[in-house]
């Protein structure tokens, strides 16, 4: 210490010094660190978040479409935004570049606007209404971000709200899904092979225009869809990674039973979409009454060796979608509540369910989950607090909601609709292998395994129409989740059907490891305003007199040492 401090007092003092800061910033650009003091670590990457970035080999562009003077919400949207991404920049250094603009800017070279491109993709504006002194101001915001790599370009969507008005929660799940969602799509596409998804057919699953949705907005942007026909192809190849069982009319025979059950032994995903019971509200406009009756799809026993079982009920729910009643019988029609369309919940327990909102049924199954060694099952979807089932054989009549619901008769609470499966799924036909089916698996060229080779996943859900779209009376395929009857009116709501199915898959195929990502929670820190007012002269007097207290104090105490200092 002595030695340093003889030569600061030397001539070469200030060069030392000097040498000192710079070798002090050079230190500082390679190495430095970061402390989150944030309950919820939000400016803390996850491990297999920062593993991708690290991956990175070629620039990742990213612009921001939320430049602007927006009202405080997207703002902060925004700020929360630019604060992900300056923390992915620190990871990927030159690799991550963004920047903020507008969707009225115009493509390099080009004459069409982000907004015209993005409305070509199907993605289209948020309609804002500010007031300013002037009046009213009309404002059009697409909360998008566009990432760009190599020559490929991928929309990140980063706030799911179809209205201006955004409430605390909805703000607060849209900042806490943004890791994930700029990770995953950076995932997305720097995979140069897309993933491979088998769709079933074969067994009355719909191939009409009902799953227009599923397959032009879901699969093939994303997926390389394969058509499965279990009953003609000697094996489900477990190339295809997963297989989309959609609303089957017809029940399955043992062998193809036996090929679902060998390709998920073999590591293939199955997501199972099933109605149990049949009922069709085309039938119950003909006829205004339907009686729902058992399919017999002969799934029963596959589904409960893998640990769950759909009951042969209806799910009734108090919360529910509306319909069209006549209700007078004079061509009047008044939308009223039909507990038949459950509008289910989400227990935000999983990164398939998380953030993600309401998702609508149809004549939804229940199920019952039983034991099954070695498999984890979790709830992705439930009723609400006030629902009922019905057993088969149920008369359905369009004629039941002229008189309100008895609530007394919704007393169940949190009914299981949708369940993941995780584990070493034993094979069904363990000790009941025939022969034949022996013979058939030897013949295909694949080996017969009792048990899964490796960890695996099944997802069951007790309703086929929710991936299913709807299509309206001028022959035109709805979004997936729409009410036709209630498109356009003010009883259509944004259902999150697409958003659902769209985790399911990416998390049965594509889960890039970043399911930590997705779990974050964020804490709304709000003020307590009725407090915040009585207290508010004794703050204002903190942040005002208090300063200028302590500029003084520290004047005063100043001089007394300065004094004391030269009193001889």
């Amino acid at each position: 210490m002595k030695f340093i401090l003889k030569i600061l007092k030397s001539n070469w003092g200030i060069f030392f010094l000097l040498l000192i800061l710079i070798v002090a910033n050079v230190i500082a650009s390679i190495w430095h660190a970061r402390i989150d003091l944030t309950n919820e670590k939000r400016f803390t990457l996850s491990k297999n978040t920062k593993t991708l970035l690290a991956r990175l080999n070629q620039p990742v562009k990213i612009t921001v479409l939320l430049k602007g003077n927006y009202p405080s919400g997207f703002k902060k949207l925004a700020s929360s935004t630019e604060d992900i991404l300056r923390e992915f920049k620190e990871v990927a250094g030159n690799n991550i570049r963004y920047q903020f603009s507008t969707s009225e800017d115009e493509f390099e070279d080009q004459h069409t606007t982000y907004g015209d491109s993005l409305s070509s993709l199907g993605f289209y504006p948020i309609n804002l209404t500010s007031q300013l002194k002037d009046g009213q101001q009309q404002q059009v915001i697409y909360p998008i971000a566009l990432l760009q790599y190599e020559n490929r370009l991928l929309p990140i969507e980063l706030y799911k709200g179809k209205t201006p008005l955004i409430n605390f929660k909805e703000l607060n799940s849209a900042e806490a899904l943004l890791e994930y969602n700029i990770a995953s799509t950076i995932a997305k596409i720097m995979q140069v092979q897309k993933s491979t998804i088998g769709y079933a057919i074969g067994n009355g699953e719909p191939m009409d225009m009902s799953v227009y949705d599923l397959s032009e907005n879901v699969l093939k942007p994303n997926y390389n869809v394969q058509l499965i026909n279990i009953a003609q192809q000697p094996f489900i190849n477990p190339a295809c990674e997963a297989l989309l069982i959609v609303k089957p009319s017809l029940g399955f025979s043992e062998f193809e039973k036996l090929k679902i059950d060998q390709y998920v032994t073999h590591g293939g995903k199955v997501l199972f979409f099933l109605d149990r019971l049949s009922a069709e509200m085309d039938s119950l406009q003909i006829k205004n009454e339907v009686i729902a009756y058992d399919r017999n799809l002969n799934l029963n026993d596959l589904l409960f060796k893998y640990g769950v079982r759909i009951n042969a009920n209806l799910l009734m729910d108090l919360q529910c979608d509306y319909l069209p009643f006549d209700i007078n019988g004079n061509g009047q029609f008044e939308f009223l509540p039909w507990n038949y369309f459950p509008v289910l919940e989400s227990p935000e327990n999983h990164p398939i369910n998380k953030n993600i909102g309401f998702v609508s049924g149809q004549f939804t199954n229940t199920i019952d989950t039983v034991e099954a060694e070695g498999v984890k099952k979790t709830i992705i979807l439930q009723s609400s607090v006030n629902a009922r089932s019905i057993s088969t054989p149920a008369l359905i009549s369009g004629n039941e909601n002229v008189a309100a619901p008895e609530d007394e008769k919704y007393n169940l609470s949190n009914l299981p609709v949708a369940v993941l499966l995780e584990g070493k799924f034993k094979s069904l036909y363990a000790h009941r292998l025939t022969n034949e089916m022996n013979d058939s698996i030897q013949k295909s060229g694949m080996s017969y395994l009792a048990n899964c080779v490796a960890t695996n996943k099944i997802l069951v859900v007790a309703d086929g129409d929710i991936v299913l779209n709807s299509v309206s009376k001028g022959n035109q395929p709805l979004a997936m989740g729409m009410n036709r009857y209630t498109a356009g009116s003010q009883r259509e709501f944004p259902f999150a059907n697409k958003s659902f199915l769209l985790n399911a898959l990416e998390f049965m195929v594509n889960d890039y490891g970043l399911s930590d990502a997705k779990s974050k929670e964020y804490t709304i820190q709000l003020l307590d305003t009725k407090k915040l007012e009585e207290t508010r002269i004794i703050w204002q007097m903190c942040n005002i007199i208090l300063p200028i207290l302590l500029v003084i104090i520290f004047a005063l105490v100043f001089q007394w040492f300065r004094k004391r200092k030269h009193v001889i």
